[in-house]
């Protein structure tokens, strides 16, 4: 079945590599027989090199099955990982997919420039319009699940263990009613249990809140962490976001929380208590801290990565960002909204000025020449 795929990112031969078939004898002629003329027709056929996935036996057969029909679905999507054949032997279901050369993240992150980054995420962005053009959520967006090689400037996504179809959610969230009777019915709940002083009630008898937390630490989005019933696509969008963060602070980790909490923390150390709180009254709770590091402003991005290159101490005038980096900054905000609503779709994501194909810097050409 392999044959029935282009596989762009397929490995190459190359003389004296690992990888490089063994010679190919000369074509048997005369009455040399049928067995050496298979030999032949064998030696002659290019390998073909493949990944394969054991889905864990503890996993239920529902989760296996979702799983399988995702990658059959996205089958023939630009930059995503098809799914060859699957197959199950005695108790463990094995996928069979292509297989990627790539590159540890943990080895270039640093070295990459503007149009590097350009090169990737409109790379990652295409993967994530046509994934959530289907309607399905990846909801583990990470530099390990985007298979990147930098030598040949393309990547595939990988992974949809995870993944989802949107709306799968039964219970609507706070978030998609409107601001007035979100702020009634909010107010109407805690002052029933809280009652006038402050504080937090002593039998809280609202019922627990579940949602899917499905997702890698540092990367979840804070609707996530606040537990909202609605989540969509631009979760994955948030995760991306904090891909390019990363590049640009060239810090790996950035995010570095063990638990939700402190995962709402570290993002409210960034975006302050003033967009925090509106945050958490989006998806009907509430964010409040004693925390002194946490202030009512918070940093802006760009200040945020000038300290973490050690760029600036300070003063945010001392090597500035250069132009092509202001725009990755601002593309880096419309990712990090904390408002997903208002946060920028994949589609829209490859129309902004820093993905575009069209739009080039003079650092570009010289990139690219």
């Amino acid at each position: 079945m392999y044959e029935t795929y282009d596989n762009k990112w397929d490995i190459e031969e190359k003389e004296n590599s690992k990888w490089t078939s063994p010679p190919v004898k000369k074509r048997p002629t005369g009455s040399q027989g049928l067995a050496d003329m298979d030999e032949y027709a064998l030696q002659r056929r290019r390998p073909k090199f493949v990944a394969i996935k054991k889905i864990y036996v503890t996993s239920s057969p529902t989760r296996i099955l979702n799983e399988l029909e995702l990658l059959a679905d996205l089958r023939g999507c630009d930059s995503v990982c098809p799914l060859i054949t699957a197959f199950r032997h005695t108790d463990q279901v094995v996928a069979i997919l292509p297989y990627f050369r790539h590159t540890d993240f943990r080895e270039y992150f640093r070295k990459m420039t503007v149009p590097d980054m350009r090169i990737y995420f409109r790379s990652l962005f295409t993967a994530l319009a046509a994934v959530h053009a289907k309607g399905i959520l990846h909801r583990d967006i990470k530099p390990t699940n985007f298979l990147y090689e930098p030598e040949k400037k393309r990547g595939v996504l990988v992974d949809f263990g995870l993944a989802e179809w949107e709306g799968t959610d039964t219970k609507p969230c706070l978030c998609l009613e409107s601001a007035d009777k979100r702020r009634h019915r909010v107010s109407t709940s805690v002052a029933a249990q809280m009652g006038p002083s402050n504080g937090y009630p002593r039998n809280d008898s609202r019922p627990s809140r579940r949602a899917n937390r499905a997702g890698t630490r540092g990367f979840r989005a804070p609707e996530v962490l606040f537990k909202c019933t609605s989540q969509t696509t631009k979760i994955d969008i948030w995760s991306a976001g904090v891909i390019l963060l990363t590049i640009l602070s060239k810090r790996f980790p950035f995010f570095n929380s063990a638990d939700d909490v402190e995962a709402m923390i570290e993002i409210a150390t960034i975006f302050g208590l003033r967009r925090m709180k509106p945050c958490a009254f989006l998806h009907g709770t509430f964010f409040e801290t004693s925390i002194p590091t946490i202030g009512q402003a918070g940093f802006s991005l760009e200040k945020i990565i000038l300290w973490s290159t050690c760029r600036s101490e300070g003063n945010t005038d001392e090597n500035p960002l250069t132009d092509d980096e202001k725009m990755a900054v601002g593309f880096l905000s419309r990712c990090l909204e904390l408002d997903p609503n208002k946060r920028i779709s994949a589609e829209e994501a490859l129309d902004h000025e820093f993905l575009r194909e069209d739009v080039y810097t003079d650092e570009d050409e010289m990139h690219m020449l």
